[in-house]
Parts: structure tokens; sequence; C-alpha cells
């Protein structure tokens, strides 16, 4: 089939990463080993990763007018983004993200949204070319929600299927933001949507289905080493198991996961195929540094699964 053609409209950020033996306790100090200034956001590492998977993917955004914002366009060009529709922020910074990563991979983030504040509504409706025959809309929730709502009813319009990767999930939100064909929210995200823990698979299955009453048609979460419950429209569950690798940073894991997922169904696959492929491809990223230098190709994804199946 020809390469599906996928609209990201999202995040982008250049991520200041800290690594560390451990993470910070409050109010404690500590010595690192690193700091690195990698390109990152929600949105532009799903850019990135989708289309180091095939797709042909346009980029809708927003930079800041800062030293940042040059680097930031250059490395989507690079990997074969269009993003001739990320637009330059005057007076404002772009978005930035301080990420720190501990010794077994596991993180934590803050994020200043920056330029990303800026995208608005009407930024949407000044680009519903975008929407021209696009297979899929990705989303996430670095941008206000206002504008992801609006971006969600041009796509149903547009009869456009619509993945929201709802992070950071916000505890207060217009219901219109669970009304997509796919929510690929983890463990804690999916806790502050719906309000019920998730610590395991039974637990898990039980938040999908709240997360489907309140208007998702497919729930996907995902868990960390737990691997993925994913829940369809026709009411069936199941359990995809994580991919074992030596993780050393986790921080782009649930992008690259959106991003396969997305192609998988984009290009026709089952939802379960496409949960697979997706688990594989946060795997891969598990086991690098950074977040879009982390994204997969096909065949590093390939390759992992093979090892699953011998």
């Amino acid at each position: 089939m020809d390469s599906p053609r996928i609209l990201v409209l999202g995040s982008i950020n250049m991520d200041l990463v800290v690594r560390s033996e451990k993470l910070p306790m409050p109010g404690e100090t500590l010595l690192g080993h690193e700091l690195r200034q990698i390109p990152g956001g929600k949105g532009a590492n799903q850019a990135v990763a989708a289309a180091r998977l095939g797709a042909g993917v346009t980029m809708v955004g927003r930079v800041g007018d800062d030293g940042f914002a040059a680097q930031l366009k250059h490395e989507l060009i690079v990997n074969n983004v269009d993003a001739e529709r990320v637009a330059t922020t005057d007076n404002y910074s772009s978005g930035v993200a301080f990420i720190n990563v501990d010794d077994e991979g596991q993180n934590c983030i803050t994020v200043i949204p920056g330029a990303n504040s800026q995208l608005s509504c009407a930024d949407v409706r000044a680009h519903q070319s975008a929407f021209d025959n696009v297979d899929l809309l990705m989303l996430q929730l670095e941008v206000p929600l206002e504008t992801v709502v609006e971006a969600i009813e041009i796509a149903q319009s547009n009869a456009i299927p619509v993945l929201l990767d709802p992070a950071p999930a916000p505890r207060h939100f217009p219901p219109e933001i669970l009304q997509v064909d796919f929510l690929c929210p983890n463990e804690i995200e999916a806790r502050n949507l719906s309000g019920l823990p998730v610590n395991d698979v039974t637990s898990a299955v039980k938040c999908a289905k709240i997360l489907q009453s309140r208007g998702a048609s497919n729930v996907i979460i995902t868990m960390g080493d737990q691997g993925v419950v994913m829940c369809d429209n026709t009411g069936h569950c199941e359990h995809c198991p994580a991919f074992s690798v030596d993780a050393v940073d986790s921080t782009a894991a649930g992008d690259a996961f959106a991003a396969a997922f997305g192609i998988g169904v984009a290009e026709g696959n089952t939802l379960q195929d496409a949960v697979h492929f997706g688990c594989a491809a946060g795997a891969v990223a598990t086991s690098r540094v950074g977040a879009q230098p982390a994204m997969p190709t096909r065949s590093d994804i390939s390759a992992l699964m093979s090892l699953r199946q011998s």
C-alpha cells in the first residue's frame, strides 16, 4: 500500500536532559553525570517517529523567536517531516523540557510550554488544508486544550481517524477530548482521566472501559515493563507483554509507541498487530538516550520483534 499520510498537531520542545544516579528527592541536591540538549516535544517526537517509519508526515506547531527555534525546525526537516506549517512566535521562547533521568532509565519531566501555549484554534482553522487526504491525525496535550478540541472536530468532519496521546493528562478537561478513535494514555494519565488507579492488567482493563464509556472508541494503556492493555470498540480486551531490553532512558517511549501504533492502524493492520508494533517501538526507544534521536526505524522494530518470535 501507499505510505500513510499523517498529520501531527502538537508541541515542539528543546529537551535539556540531566543524567544522575537517581532522581532527586524534594530539597535534595545531586551531582549529575551529564547535560545534553536534544530536540523533543511530544508532537515533534511523534512526527519524527512516524516519518522514520515511512509515513508522509506534516507538522503543525509553533516555535519561539529564540536560539532553539532554528535547530528545532531543522531537526524536523532532516527527518523528512514537512515543517512548512511550523510558525515562529514573536516574543516567546520555544518550548523547553527539563528532564532528569536516573541510571535505571526512569525520568521526571518539567515542561515550559513557551510558544506551544500560543498554538490556537485560529491556527488550526488557518491550516485546514493540511487535513486534506490525511489517513490519521495525531494529537497530544502539550498545547492548549481548546486547540486540541478544534483539531478533533475538524478531523471528525472530514472522517479522519484521531489518535490522542493525552499527555500531560489534566484533571479537568472538556469531555470532547475523549471523543477520539484511539486514546493512548500511560497508567498515570489513565488514572487522571478516569479517577481509577492503574496498577496491573485487571485495573487497566477496568480503567479502559470507563474511558470508553466516556467516548473513546479504542483505549490502549501503556504500563512500562507491564506491557500494554488494549480494549477495542467491540469490547475485546487484550494484554501485550513488554519486550525485554536494556533500558537506559524512558523519556520518549510513549511517543515511539503512539507513532508506531498509529502507523500500524493507518496501514490497515489489526489493533492487536498495531499494539505489538507499538510495543516494540517503545522498547527500542528505551534502549537509547534522548527523545527524537531514540525514535526507531522500521528495521529496528522488525529486528526486536523477530527476537520474540524466534
